[in-house]
């Protein structure tokens, strides 16, 4: 933070300087105090004959100050040296006087003031306004000012061989008048000035302006607008002295080589170019100020970051480089130091620089402007090693499409120290989402999981993990049998699996069994498939229809598995479905399919036959009467003409007989056909159909 110029007026520490006549007095801007050691008179004595209660001899070390008033009121000074030896006279002249016309002074004390305190001046209790040589009075009475007048104050330390001594002193105004200048009025001051530099490390010591080099050569004038800070009729000059400073001798105009040792000072002037008898006119404000070495060294350092998972490159914070101490500093980074010195194609993303291994160069920029610059070397840890691998499971028998793996089997990396994380995807594995939490009894069909490996220093290389479901093997050879419900047969798995464990218990190939449904659990490696076989028994063919017709039988056979055979004894077998030359009553029909299980058994009735009937009453061969199978199922007997035409039906409700009439009349003598139908008494109630014809002889 920049500090408001103290108001060091025309006097801070005068030492060496000489305004010793009233033509050439100091002006006095402002109420600052003021030191200074006059030495010597200058080149005229105005005091001799001036009438005052100076010692007659005139002057001795003298220094003349012009005083204006800006606001009217009391004024009053102490003026102590800093040396009880000294012996100081003073005297005032005015109001507005000229220097070859001073006349008398108003207010004068030549008091011999010495030792402890040996202080003089004006103050508020005072009544006397001059004390004569051998008094002893050091104060003289205050004076009544008024806006705008101008005073001089000749101030002499009296030095004689044997009493006091050369020394400076301290003048403090009072009162509550002030003094004009330009540095105190707003309307002329508009802005505060700045001091040159920075506070020193001790306050009492000249501020100090930073080089980056010593010794430089400097332009002071570099400075001035920043002390200036845009207030209008000021000016600043440089000097090597404070004499010079005060009178503006010897500024320093064109740059020089400093150092920082030697103590520069710098000066304000106040010019009111419109109005050049203006007292402020000659108004300064001096200060000084030292060079300090604010030069900087940078470091080359290194920065180490993870190829991750060997992508070539890693993401780099240049900005955690070490490569200086200082927090206040300002870095800049380029790819090459022809960059660097061009100020071109700065790395503008230095916190999250993306590189391959490098080396980056970077400017470093003091607070005060200085630089410096410093490698920056990007370096990989090592690389994180890892092998994609394979490992495979035995399917699930619930879902044969997936197994059961234990990740944690799967080595990817023979690097010791390192964390593993598993991954459905690649995109997770990078982002670190949807970790894999399940790592022994991990259930997938094929596919890949993704393993993140990770050393100490956080770098990470991906792995990919190949599942292979071991598929189920099962026997080729082992299939679903039929057989005869009473027989057996043998089951046979095949060779060449690691061992059989069979529902029976049996830990054979092959096993004898019935009908019914097994498993055998065949060993393949380290893997068990269970594997199902029923056997069943065949199914057996059905007579599902009988037709008789006179002495033949012809049997129609359904289900089973043709060919089939038949037999009327159960001894020889025919493949022809019909047997001729049957003698009338019970027959034992036997039918087998292709299995040649037990065969099933049918019982047959050939019915006699009767081919003439007589309807004329006599009691013999009256009616075709087929009454004796009435206990058979739905049995009908039907009548036909000769044209096809039925032209009767027998049934339960007519005893199942016909005796020659249709509809209550006598049908013509001649051939008539007819057919017996009905449902036997079995599980299948088997059809039966037998057929015929007869002679019907009417009387005409």
């Amino acid at each position: 933070m920049r500090k408001i110029l103290l108001f060091i007026l025309v006097c801070l520490s005068h030492t060496f300087y000489s305004q010793q006549d009233c033509a050439t007095a100091l002006a006095v801007c402002g109420n600052s105090n003021i030191t200074y050691s006059p030495s010597g008179y200058g080149t005229i004595k105005e005091m001799v004959n001036s009438g005052s209660c100076i010692d007659a001899t005139g002057e001795h070390n003298s220094i003349w100050y012009k005083i204006t008033i800006a606001t009217g009121g009391t004024l009053t000074f102490d003026l102590v040296p800093n040396n009880a030896d000294a012996d100081y006279d003073w005297a005032i002249f005015g109001p507005d006087v000229n220097c070859g016309s001073l006349g008398s002074p108003i207010r004068c004390n030549a008091a011999t003031v010495i030792g402890v305190g040996a202080d003089t001046g004006l103050n508020m209790t005072s009544t006397i306004t001059n004390a004569l040589g051998g008094s002893t009075t050091p104060y003289c009475k205050y004076l009544d000012v008024l806006p705008g007048q101008t005073y001089y104050l000749f101030i002499d330390n009296w030095v004689s061989s044997t009493s006091s001594t050369t020394a400076p002193f301290s003048l403090t105004w009072g009162g509550t008048a002030t003094l004009a200048s330009p540095f105190t009025d707003p309307n002329i001051q508009t802005y505060p000035f700045n001091p040159p530099g920075i506070p020193a490390l001790n306050p009492a010591d000249p501020r100090e302006v930073v080089i980056c080099s010593s010794p430089v050569l400097f332009d002071f004038s570099i400075l001035s607008a920043d002390i200036i800070n845009g207030n209008q009729h000021f000016s600043v000059s440089y000097h090597t002295s404070q004499n010079d400073a005060l009178t503006g001798n010897n500024p320093i105009t064109t740059p020089q080589m400093v150092n920082t040792t030697t103590v520069y000072y710098y000066s304000i002037s106040y010019t009111d170019a419109s109005n050049p008898d203006n007292p402020l006119n000659k108004c300064k404000q001096i200060g000084k100020f030292k060079f300090k070495n604010g030069s900087i060294t940078a470091k080359n350092a290194t920065l180490t970051e993870c190829n991750n998972n060997n992508a070539g490159t890693a993401l780099f914070d240049l900005t955690t480089a070490d490569v200086i101490g200082s927090a206040t500093v300002t870095k800049k980074y380029y790819h090459s130091m022809a960059d660097l010195n061009a100020g071109l194609n700065e790395i503008i993303n230095p916190t999250a620089f993306v590189s391959a291994e490098a080396i980056i160069y970077v400017k470093v920029i003091s607070e005060f402007g200085c630089n410096a610059v410093a490698q920056i070397n990007l370096k990989f840890h090592p690389v994180v090693v890892v092998n994609d691998t394979t490992i495979r499971s035995c399917f699930i028998e619930a879902n044969p499409a997936t197994a059961s793996f234990n990740l944690t089997t799967a080595i990817v990396t023979t690097q010791p120290n390192v964390t593993k994380k598993y991954y459905p995807s690649l995109t997770d594995a990078v982002g670190q989402t949807n970790e894999i939490l399940t790592l022994i009894n991990y259930t997938a069909p094929n596919g890949v999981v993704y393993v993140r490996v990770s050393n100490n220093q956080g770098c990470y290389a991906i792995a990919r993990i190949t599942l292979l479901v071991i598929a189920p093997v099962y026997s080729d050879i082992l299939k679903d049998k039929i057989i005869c419900a009473e027989d057996k047969t043998t089951l046979d798995a095949g060779s060449g699996f690691k061992s059989y464990e069979w529902s029976t218990g049996a830990t054979t190939q092959t096993i004898n069994v019935g009908i019914g449904i097994y498993w055998v659990k065949l060993k393949t490696g380290d893997c068990i498939a269970t594997q199902t076989v029923k056997v069943s028994p065949s199914e057996q063919p059905v007579v599902s229809g009988i037709d008789i017709s006179n002495n033949s039988i012809t049997i129609s056979v359904m289900g089973g598995h043709p060919p089939y055979q038949y037999s009327i004894d159960n001894i020889s077998w025919q493949s022809s479905n019909v047997f001729t030359n049957l003698s009338r009553g019970d027959h034992k029909i036997s039918v087998k399919d292709a299995y040649d299980c037990s065969p099933i058994e049918i019982v047959v009735v050939v019915p006699n036959l009767v081919n003439v009937i007589t309807p004329n009453a006599d009691g013999v061969n009256d009616v075709i009467d087929y009454s004796a199978l009435s206990g058979k199922q739905n049995l009908v007997m039907n009548i036909f003409d000769r044209y096809g035409t039925k032209i009767y039906q027998a049934d339960r409700f007519n005893g199942y007989q016909w005796d020659g009439m249709q509809g209550g009349k006598r049908v013509p003598t001649g051939t008539y056909w007819y057919s017996v139908t009905w449902n036997e008494n079995d599980k299948t109630h088997t059809p039966f159909k037998f057929t015929g014809w007869v002679l019907v002889k009417n009387r005409e």
